[in-house]
């Protein structure tokens, strides 16, 4: 069985012992959060309905924060000497995904 969730307006399949960096949330190391989502996919069924929906949660863990790579740039002016070189590390929150429930999916 696996899930798909939307945190921070990017969607990530996950399923049962998934390790996921999601935008940051703020919670604490350790900290068990319940996320509600948008698909839920079993082997031959699927919840992606409102309706079927009801009562479907993901619960995780929240396992710290971590960096994600690093983004480089390099932009200049022809003929003027201007020349800028920058970078970027987006934080990310790390999950671990603890159980996908789905009443309404049978197992």
């Amino acid at each position: 069985m696996y899930a798909v969730i939307d945190i921070g307006s990017k969607q990530s399949k996950v399923a049962q012992g998934d390790v996921v960096n999601v935008d940051l949330l703020d919670r604490s190391i350790g900290d068990e959060v319940t996320l509600s989502p948008v698909a839920v996919f079993d082997g031959q069924e699927a919840a992606i309905l409102p309706e079927s929906l009801e009562g479907a949660s993901i619960k995780v863990r929240v396992l710290g924060e971590v960096k994600g790579p690093k983004i480089t740039g390099f932009t200049y002016k022809n003929k003027s000497n201007q020349r800028k070189k920058w970078g970027h590390r987006q934080n990310y929150t790390q999950v671990e995904i603890l159980e996908i429930v789905a009443p309404n999916i049978s197992k």
